[in-house]
């Protein structure tokens, strides 16, 4: 494989020469410039990135993927380029940062390197922007701008996943932000952990056909124009009953990244806002065969209100446009819920799949207590598990945390032994928690 370094001074080098050239021909069209040399790209990291994504890509869009690197790895750029032709023209079209010598590219230093002053081509940008899919996979967007400017002038960004991807060749697992609103969930359990009854185990296991068969189905099979791509599917049940657990179980046994999505940072009370967290978490979801998991989804994917005021009308918008997203997306889509009655009527005839989380019976409640409670701590004779599980109603989550509560004192008391007042305080505890009558 070639040297990435190698490969990134070439590509860095017909960046400048183009710059350069664009700086002198403002009116020329970008054919009439230094042409690309598409073997630059050949045997190296970030060349196996931008081709491995299967993309049918432009020399414009080359340009402008280098030119949302160049602060990371080149800040330099533009001061040199000016420099280089005596011209101020590409600093006019960026932010020059505070030491009042290098500058970081805008949506109008690469609307101008590309297109120049070919007004027509420029009114195109931001479609470009939006539409490409070599942006798209590789994260592309334009820094939010102050109230009054265009949308243009924002900073040229580039996700970092796909910046580590193309400079490293290491997969790079986001940070939990606006822009990307999930955090990976992860679990050491394993199915014998995961206590629920044979049906909903067995409605389980069918998604886990899904996901180890699909590409099999699509492709050998020739069924990829006859369905829709994806999978989805409601986990609806009380809290604290496995439905988290179960979605990361799925991850686990399939070798997938589960990410969890957080509603409250998703959610824009700005109007638009929404639907740009939803590209942008969708966009960056597609080519990674991830696992998108949303919890207590009927807050904003449930039923859509009668429209009495505009604030109904674009939170309706928004379900559509999930929707939408959803049904488009290529993978795995979990949403869950407490309750299947408040989701909305035009997600559930898209799911493949509806599975009810019960709250667990006394048979499971048992198979709980003896699996979990730690094997080395002594359990007083006085005590009846069979009688606790009867009697208590807790769910899979609660007796976690009263094992937790009563190892813990079993572990200060030095004798390592629960007897049966310790067990029935934490999970008097536990009742108290949910204002419950114990």
């Amino acid at each position: 494989m070639t040297d990435n370094k190698q490969t990134l001074q070439l590509l860095f080098r017909h960046l400048k020469e183009v710059m350069q050239w664009r700086d002198q021909h403002p009116n020329a069209d970008l054919t009439e410039g230094p042409s690309f040399n598409i073997r630059i790209l050949n045997n190296s990291t970030i060349g196996n990135f931008i081709n491995g994504s299967s993309i049918a890509y432009t020399h414009e869009e080359v340009l402008m993927l280098l030119l949302a690197i160049s602060p990371h790895v080149y800040s330099e750029l533009i001061r040199e380029v000016a420099m280089a032709n005596n011209s101020a023209t590409f600093y006019l079209y960026s932010i020059i940062r505070a030491d009042g010598k290098n500058a970081d590219p805008t949506g109008e230093t690469a609307q101008f390197l590309a297109f120049g002053n070919n007004l027509q081509k420029r009114v195109s940008f931001l479609e470009m922007l939006e539409k490409s899919e070599l942006f798209k996979v590789c994260g592309l967007y334009l820094e939010g701008t102050s109230k009054g400017n265009p949308k243009v002038r924002g900073r040229l960004q580039i996700y970092e996943d796909a910046l580590f991807a193309m400079l490293q060749g290491r997969t790079f697992i986001p940070q939990f932000s606006e822009e990307f609103p999930a955090k990976k969930i992860t679990t050491n359990l394993t199915w014998n952990d995961l206590i629920l009854p044979e049906e909903t185990l067995n409605d389980i296991h069918s998604i886990k056909t899904w996901l180890e068969y699909n590409d099999v189905l699509l492709n050998e099979l020739d069924m990829k124009h006859k369905i829709k791509p994806g999978f989805r599917t409601l986990f609806y049940g009380p809290p604290g009953t496995g439905k988290t657990l179960a979605a990361s179980l799925l991850g686990n046994q399939t070798g997938k990244d589960v990410f969890k999505i957080d509603l409250s940072l998703l959610v824009s009370k700005y109007i638009g806002e929404t639907e740009k967290h939803l590209s942008n978490l969708f966009d960056k979801a597609k080519n990674k065969d991830w696992i998108l998991f949303f919890d207590e989804a009927d807050s904003v994917f449930g039923k859509r209100t009668n429209v009495k005021d505009s604030h109904d009308k674009y939170a309706n918008q928004e379900v559509s446009f999930l929707l939408q997203k959803i049904e488009a997306f290529p993978g795995m889509v979990i949403l869950a819920s407490n309750y299947k009655e408040n989701m909305d009527e035009a997600f559930m005839r898209r799911f493949q799949s509806v599975i009810k989380f019960d709250f667990p019976k006394p048979a499971e409640r048992y198979k709980m207590w003896t699996t979990n409670l730690p094997k080395k701590l002594k359990v007083s004779k006085e005590i009846n598990l069979k009688e606790i599980a009867n009697k208590y109603m807790l769910n899979g989550a609660n007796i976690m945390n009263v094992i937790q509560d009563v190892s813990l004192k079993a572990l200060a008391q030095g004798d390592w032994t629960i007897v049966e007042s310790m067990l029935l305080d934490s999970i008097k505890k536990e009742y108290h928690k949910e204002d419950r009558v114990f």
